[in-house]
């Protein structure tokens, strides 16, 4: 995403790292040193957030829960854990499983559980094996601070929630700082604060999956966050097939069919988690469900990039892009079908 600019004093900016990508934060409306401070308490957030939910990283407190799953004990988790559980499992259900973070163990076997990825296919029999276990978010139990699960197989993994709900986090942090204007944004997740100090709104870039830079730009209403899912980040070529982290729930498969998903989530208290988490369905469903899934988490901005690079996009999204040259040779409306 790219951060649009106005004749107004440039925000103060700040860049740091969290959740595998890049995080960048744009305060206006207050002193520097007031938006260095605010910078500061959003990124100790992120810090703790990314060591707290790590997958993989050994001492990681998703890993010692995921292990005492797999061994059929009960786990005692923190509030951030809780939380993500309980909206997983509520999107989850909106989702008809097309968003589940219940398929970790998924993702270790693709070879995403890691900095790195090996250009491999799975076992065959493991990877079916896990498919028919059918971890699901509706397998786990919490009561209190404790979480279980009577299917073994499920492994947490919140990267398809955890930026988007970082957002949350982000803006109410800015908000209880005094930061009334910022545009947050952590690996293409992005939330606005506010506007800008002159009026104008906070301005992104769409990216071109397979081009070098943005394809449109959208100004962005108060409280509004932008989601995306894509092939484009972390994948790997095998026999000349692209194989992506966004893993089907329903097959265990990578086939990454679409380029991107783009959903753009209305102002509201889990905005970026909504942001988040709603992007997958709308990735897996393609254009022909793709606004079926959108509405059932209240999103009506939906944009899509299909194989072949045609774009496919809703009526009320089509309304608020400004396209960039080169303008995509071919551009589709998405058709609201129950």
């Amino acid at each position: 995403m790219l951060a649009g600019c106005s004749r107004a004093p440039e925000p103060y900016r700040q860049e740091s790292y969290a959740f595998g990508t890049r995080v960048e934060l744009a305060i206006a409306g207050v002193p520097e040193a007031s938006a260095r401070r605010a910078a500061a308490l959003v990124l100790a957030d992120l810090d703790h957030l990314h060591r707290a939910l790590h997958p993989w990283q050994a001492g990681s407190p998703l890993v010692a829960v995921n292990a005492a799953l797999a061994a059929g004990r009960p786990a005692r988790v923190g509030p951030e854990i809780a939380e993500l559980v309980a909206l997983s499992q509520d999107y989850a259900r909106r989702a008809d499983g097309l968003f589940d973070p219940a398929i970790g163990a998924l993702v270790q076997l693709w070879g995403f559980h890691a900095d790195t990825y090996a250009p491999a296919a799975p076992p065959p029999a493991k990877l079916a094996e896990l498919v028919a276990a059918r971890p699901r978010m509706s397998d786990v139990t919490l009561a209190g601070d404790t979480l279980a699960s009577a299917n073994p197989a499920v492994q947490l993994d919140f990267g398809g929630i955890a930026k988007g709900w970082a957002l949350d986090r982000a803006r109410d942090t800015l908000k209880q700082a005094g930061v009334a204007s910022a545009l947050v944004n952590i690996g293409g997740n992005v939330l606005a604060v506010g506007r800008k100090p002159d009026g104008a709104r906070w301005t992104v870039g769409l990216m071109a999956p397979r081009g070098a830079g943005a394809m449109a730009t959208l100004a962005l209403e108060d409280g509004e966050a932008v989601g995306t899912s894509g092939d484009y980040q972390r994948y790997f070529e095998l026999a000349g097939r692209r194989h992506c982290h966004l893993i089907d729930p329903r097959d265990g498969g990578t086939d990454c069919a679409l380029q991107a998903a783009t959903v753009v989530a209305p102002p509201g208290a889990r905005a970026g988690a909504i942001s988040d988490a709603a992007s997958k369905p709308v990735y897996f469903a393609g254009p022909a469900r793709a606004l079926h899934y959108a509405r059932r988490f209240g999103v009506r901005d939906v944009l899509l990039v299909d194989g072949r690079g045609a774009v496919w996009l809703s009526a009320a999204l089509a309304a608020r892009l400004a396209w960039l040259p080169p303008r995509p040779a071919a551009i589709h409306t998405l058709n609201d079908t129950p």
